[in-house]
């Protein structure tokens, strides 16, 4: 992995508004640093249902999150080890599969970039940012149940191969959960994957963003915002144009406002004309587009 420029690594933290040092990340610190990242990075899709999906390189992906965007797995975990590598941390890139909600096991099919790390008290983590609703803080790598504010998680053995993890997600999340390989993997094993998703598949059609604060999950699946806690989900429409694009730049920070206007307009047309669709019942997809 190619090593951050000092600058960078050092302006990426101060977004996360972490103040660390290279060999001296412990358990704590990696907590506090994916805590601040699922909620000061959001996982988002504008670009790619724009017809311009960015790069996969981690180095492209930091600096993309510091112009003030986001992205998916592969951006998002792919930007968050390039900064613990710079850490010193000892991180490490897997194949991993992601099991959408009413579907089979795709096994380590590559549609997820997962993380693991390991501390200097020899404990090992599976570290995750590019979940969207996934948990706060790492999980120990180790077999049983972890709940965070309120929300619960479940590691085991995976069936997808030897040696693999299975990550069960809490019941109210977007997903079932995800296998995660035992190999080392690298950034170009995600490529051909990355290709797919991002203009065959329902990332390509549905403007998504999501962040995770604390015992809050914000998300906005075409027109639908929702808001979730362990006790509540609150539901929103969003119809009106200049409305949506608030959601998108104010309250999730995203830097999109520089789009051309006639751009802007081309987005949300195509958004509301969807959301309309389904609305109506010609489709069976949800708002998520999957």
């Amino acid at each position: 992995m190619e090593r951050l420029p000092d600058h960078v690594a050092r302006a990426y933290l101060d977004l996360l508004g972490i103040d660390a040092l290279p060999g001296a990340v412990d358990a704590d610190a990696l907590r506090a640093l994916q805590s601040a990242h699922v909620a000061r990075v959001p996982y988002e899709t504008v670009d790619i249902v724009r017809g311009r999906p960015p790069g996969i390189a981690p180095l492209a992906s930091v600096k993309r999150v510091l112009a003030g965007r986001g992205g998916y797995c592969y951006h998002l975990n792919g930007a968050f080890s390039a900064l613990l590598a710079w850490l010193d941390v000892d991180v490490t890139l897997h194949i991993s599969g992601v099991q959408g909600r009413g579907q089979e096991a795709p096994g380590l099919n590559a549609n997820h970039l997962g993380l693991t790390a390991r501390t200097p008290d020899g404990r090992e983590w599976l570290v995750d940012v590019g979940l969207g609703d996934g948990p706060t803080d790492p999980l120990p790598l180790v077999a049983g149940g972890h709940e965070q504010f309120g929300y619960r998680y479940r590691l085991r053995s995976s069936e997808a191969a030897p040696g693999a993890w299975r990550f069960d997600h809490d019941s109210r999340g977007s997903f079932e959960g995800f296998d995660l390989g035992s190999e080392p993997a690298r950034i170009d094993d995600f490529g051909a994957m990355h290709a797919f998703l991002s203009t065959q598949s329902g990332f390509a059609r549905t403007v998504t963003a999501q962040r995770r604060i604390g015992r809050r999950i914000e998300a906005l699946r075409g027109c639908v915002y929702t808001e979730t806690t362990p006790e509540v989900t609150s539901v929103t429409e969003i119809t009106e144009r200049d409305a949506w694009w608030d959601v998108v730049v104010t309250d999730f920070g995203l830097g999109y406002g520089d789009l051309p206007a006639d751009e802007r307009e081309t987005l949300w047309r195509q958004t509301l004309e969807r959301h309309h669709t389904w609305q109506a019942g010609q489709t069976t997809e949800g708002p998520a587009g999957q």
